[in-house]
């Protein structure tokens, strides 16, 4: 993904000698997202970020306001009463992220002189808002628990500054467009901007009932509210157009839209119900989450990566999280393939960093990227999206059966290997490198995308090409992969090459990777084959496809579970023993849950499965600390304390879809659980429960047009499986 590290750098101008120079796209630390408690909402390309009152407060470096397509349309939106602004009572999301839900109190209303002339908590307002179909809709409610009538004015702040998504997060441009002038009518104003790009923005703001007083950044109106008795004020604010009708009946419609969107397409996921109410809390919020960012594309639903900075496709958050809910929902699966599929690199383009067979990076609308002022409108620098896709086509036949979709996408995958074996071995090494073809593109391109993230044990940046070892490992996923997948379509002379392909990776990366004196395997290979011999958390992925030798497996765990990487809360990006370790920065000692739910199902793969579950035992303690019980993008690698939580990241992305996906797929691993299409069995091999679950319900276990209903037990040091409910030829084994 394209974020940033400690100082905040997304990208930088990189000369071929390697010297830094000024970053490019980076987001400013001036406000902590903990610290403003953010409400988000999202729907399809569209997403908002309001404060704790529901606010959005306009200020150098704020995420705030409503977006759409990449720009904001909303950066300001204040609500007053009485020229204060209201008491915080409370402030949530629905359990399914449909609505924001504001409750609010006026304060003490004085007087010029002083006077208190309203006491506070007579007047209550709950501002109840969601998103659909490109609109914010609202309805604000206002009731008097005075035992007198009450005249309240009550005002509205708004400002729209179409600002690039990229000029939020801190680019400077030289040129902008030009704002246009306001059109005002009597219950609603339109904001609109050109842009560079030729483009028309407009934002109208519609009131419902008209405002006593509307001009182009504010709305006023006046109520005479009896005691008990309340008013209500609906608005509407619409990017490039907006609902017809009445407004009314056209809140009420969204928000009952909304909510069964929400949740027909949750209804296709397996349930889970657990012995433990906070972790059944966290899972509700982290299934809401991730439907949340599932956005439906020609091809099919396909997660947006995170909120607020990365609300669109990315390519390797996309295959992750799709990894990590396969068992949950492959439909999800089905439709990343399928749509990263379609918008697969055909031919070269050195500013895209494209390649033909290469997996989409990036992609977005907004009007710097249409105008070529940042490289992201379809961006292909990543160097694991590919075999990312490979392995996940591979993973979702074994899980699904269904060789007709593999069958849609086998040219995607023919053309993916190919450019593994010809544009991503650069060298002919056989390992897979990037460099970046494009000067202004992504420095670093795994996940640890930080410019200062890929370094030897001096603390000395590497150089390119870098062959990462997490890279490897999915290369080396991807070609066993495409052995399982040529098998099943009947091309078995290829699937035999797939294996030696995947067998000499194997032999190679032990070789050059393996640190006899660490115990792990290296960060990775700088362009002159030198290994970074740094103890990072990217060895661990080495254990998730299967290309960590058995006879290492024991020492890596030991390095993974040392508490110099191990923080108590998760494995850290970086061990604490290392040169460039900071608990503070993005991707040198912080704690990723997506990271460490990978980690464990390595862990389980090779029979760690205590190992595991204490992994997922840490994540699960710190999710409780968080507002939302959400696990966030990442959080600090400070060590865990008795009786304290962990520590945030300021600019962490909540909700962040691998994020979202991560207990889930931490569960699925320690529960040892499988799918075989072919023979209809549903298994769990030796599973294990941490040790803050007795018993786990999974409902809706969906195989070949059939379901299983399971509970697990403990019972003693022992796991029990139960089949409470069963539809068609399904079996459901125990091994272990």
């Amino acid at each position: 993904m394209h974020r940033t590290d400690a100082e905040k750098e997304v990208s930088a101008n990189v000369r071929s000698d390697a010297k830094w120079s000024v970053p490019q796209f980076f987001i400013p630390a001036t406000a902590s997202l903990q610290e403003r408690r953010p409400r988000t909402l999202k729907h399809g390309d569209t997403f908002a970020v309001f404060d704790h009152n529901g606010d959005a407060l306009s200020a150098p470096g704020s995420p705030e306001g409503l977006f759409h397509r990449d720009t904001r349309y909303l950066s300001h939106f204040y609500l007053t009463i009485e020229g204060r602004r209201p008491l915080l009572l409370s402030s949530t999301l629905r359990d399914d992220n449909a609505a924001l839900i504001c409750d609010l109190a006026n304060p003490d209303i004085v007087d010029a002189k002083g006077n208190v002339v309203l006491e506070h908590d007579l007047l209550h307002v709950r501002r109840s808002r969601l998103l659909w179909n490109g609109a914010c809709y609202e309805r604000m409610a206002i009731r008097n628990f005075d035992d007198r009538k009450r005249r309240v004015r009550l005002e509205i702040a708004f400002a729209a500054d179409f600002a690039d998504i990229f000029e939020v997060r801190g680019t400077k441009r030289d040129r902008r467009g030009t704002m246009q002038p306001p059109h005002l009518e009597r219950d609603r104003v339109t904001l609109a901007y050109l842009g560079l790009d030729g483009r028309r923005r407009s934002t109208t703001l519609r009131f419902d009932p008209p405002p006593d007083d509307l001009t182009s950044d504010h709305s006023v109106f006046l109520f005479d509210i009896e005691p008990k008795q309340a008013r209500t004020v609906v608005i509407e604010i619409a990017c490039d157009g907006g609902a017809a009708g009445p407004l009314r009946p056209a809140f009420a419609g969204a928000l009952r839209d909304a909510r069964r969107a929400l949740r027909t397409s949750s209804a296709c996921a397996a349930s889970i119900v657990t012995s433990n109410d906070i972790f059944n809390e966290a899972l509700r919020r982290s299934v809401s989450d991730l439907y949340m960012l599932v956005t439906d594309k020609p091809e099919g639903p396909c997660p947006y990566a995170g909120i607020p900075w990365f609300s669109t496709v990315f390519g390797r958050d996309a295959l992750i999280t799709a990894l990590e809910t396969l068992w949950l929902d492959p439909a999800i699966a089905r439709g990343v393939l399928l749509h990263l599929g379609a918008h697969q690199a055909t031919g070269f383009d050195a500013v895209a960093d494209a390649e033909p067979g290469k997996i989409l990076h990036e992609m977005r609308n907004g009007e710097m990227a249409e105008l070529g002022e940042v490289p992201f409108r379809r961006y292909y620098g990543s160097i694991d999206s590919t075999p990312l896709f490979v392995m996940l086509a591979g993973a979702y036949l074994e899980r699904t059966g269904d060789a007709d979709t593999l069958r849609l996408l086998w040219p995607n995958i023919e053309a993916a290997l190919s450019w593994i074996g010809k544009y991503g071995d650069r060298d002919g090494d056989g390992f897979v490198e990037y460099g970046r073809r494009n000067p202004d593109g992504l420095v670093n391109q795994g996940w640890k995308d930080s410019q200062d993230s890929i370094f030897h044990a001096d603390g000395t940046l590497a150089e390119g090409p870098i062959a990462l070892a997490e890279v490897q490992a999915y290369t080396y996923g991807a070609w066993r992969s495409a052995e399982s997948i040529a098998r099943s379509l009947g091309h078995d002379d290829k699937a035999a090459d797939f294996q030696r392909r995947a067998q000499a990776l194997q032999a190679a990366f032990d070789s050059a990777f393996f640190d006899e004196g660490l115990g792990t395997y290296v960060l990775a290979l700088d362009g002159r084959k030198r290994p970074c011999r740094v103890r990072t958390s990217n060895a661990g992925h080495a254990l998730l496809t299967g290309i960590a030798l058995p006879e290492r497996a024991a020492s890596l765990v030991k390095s993974l579970m040392d508490p110099a990487s191990f923080s108590g809360w998760g494995v850290r990006t970086v061990a604490s023993t290392e040169a460039r370790y900071n608990p503070m920065s993005y991707h040198n000692g912080s704690v990723w849950p997506h990271d460490n739910a990978l980690i464990v199902a390595g862990l389980a793969r090779y029979g760690f499965k205590q190992e595991a579950a204490r992994i997922f035992e840490g994540l699960f303690a710190a999710s409780t600390y968080i507002d939302l019980r959400r696990l966030p993008e990442l959080f600090c690698g400070f060590a865990r304390q008795h009786t304290r939580g962990p520590t945030f990241y300021p600019v962490a992305c909540m909700p962040q879809a691998w994020a979202a996906a991560a207990p889930a797929f931490m569960l699925s691993s320690c529960l040892g659980l499988g799918f075989d299409p072919t023979r209809r069995h549903i298994t769990f091999e030796e599973p294990v429960l941490p040790g803050f679950l007795d018993a786990v319900t999974l409902r809706n276990l969906k195989l070949n047009g059939g379901a299983a209903d399971v509970t697990l037990c403990r019972s003693g040091r022992q796991v029990v499986v139960d089949v409470l409910d069963r539809q068609g030829p399904l079996r459901v084994l125990t091994t272990g």
